[in-house]
């Protein structure tokens, strides 16, 4: 199949684009994006949360005040590569440009959100550019996985300089310690995810606060949520001098599991 993607209106077939060399995208990063899967090849299904990703990009150029690009060629775009593949990133550029682009699943995704993953701490060095947005500029997470790759992992958890947890380099953070489910509070800087208020909308019982070293070891259950994947469970987390076990088939994940279906 060739690759298609979706740049300033124009469905492309290929896989390379041309960006000017004095570019703010290309020089600082200088856009912001959203991961959504799409489900049933819809936008509009409840899952999909097409809304949601949308308003997360027009907080994020409100913020920055930047432009937003035309709505309706948005729409068209994400629609033009429904039918190729499930996940689709939009990004915006400064002056509205957008960009969609389309991938498979993991092809490993069953097997992880069955068995669980390994995780590492990353350094506290490594936490993402302002953290509060999805912005191009990804360098500190994408560090911090590369660094886990190396140590067997499949993640790294960033963490701020008082070691308490924060988010993945990829997703925001779940603890369950009977009768709750806990994420990091927003407070602590991380990303409002849109799977992560998808959760917290959905569970019976949830909490936010602060993931301190001794509250970790109190956990049950430890999992990790981002749109594309769901759920994945951690089963352990290597620190410098221990692991710290967790049960990846703990039965309270299955009410996170849950916050993914439509009734």
């Amino acid at each position: 199949m060739n690759q298609k993607f979706w740049y300033n209106g124009n469905l492309i077939e290929g896989d390379t684009l041309e960006l000017n060399i004095s570019d703010p995208a290309f020089i600082y990063g200088a856009t912001v994006f959203t991961t959504l899967r799409v489900y049933n090849k819809s936008l509009s299904h409840p899952l999909t949360q097409w809304e949601a990703h949308c308003l997360r990009l027009q907080i994020s150029l409100e913020t920055f005040e930047w432009q937003f690009p035309n709505r309706q060629s948005l729409q068209t775009g994400a629609t033009s590569l429904l039918p190729y593949f499930p996940v689709l990133r939009i990004t915006i550029f400064p002056d509205g440009r957008e960009l969609i682009t389309s991938r498979s699943l993991p092809a490993n995704l069953t097997q992880r959100q069955e068995e669980g993953i390994a995780a590492t701490l990353a350094p506290n060095k490594l936490q993402r550019s302002l953290p509060g947005q999805k912005t191009g500029n990804y360098l500190g997470a994408y560090l911090a996985l590369q660094q886990a790759q190396k140590f067997g992992a499949s993640e790294a958890i960033l963490v701020d300089h008082q070691g308490n947890f924060l988010e993945t380099s990829t997703g925001n953070l779940w603890g369950y310690k009977n009768p709750y489910w806990y994420t990091p509070s927003l407070a602590t800087g991380i990303l409002p995810g849109i799977s992560r208020q998808l959760c917290l909308s959905k569970l019976n019982a949830a909490k936010e606060n602060i993931w301190t070293p001794d509250f970790i070891k109190n956990l049950e259950a430890i999992a990790y949520t981002n749109c594309a994947v769901e759920v994945i469970p951690i089963h352990t987390i290597i620190l410098p001098e221990t692991q710290l076990k967790f049960n990846p088939k703990h039965p309270a994940l299955n009410q996170l599991r849950a916050c993914f279906f439509v009734s």
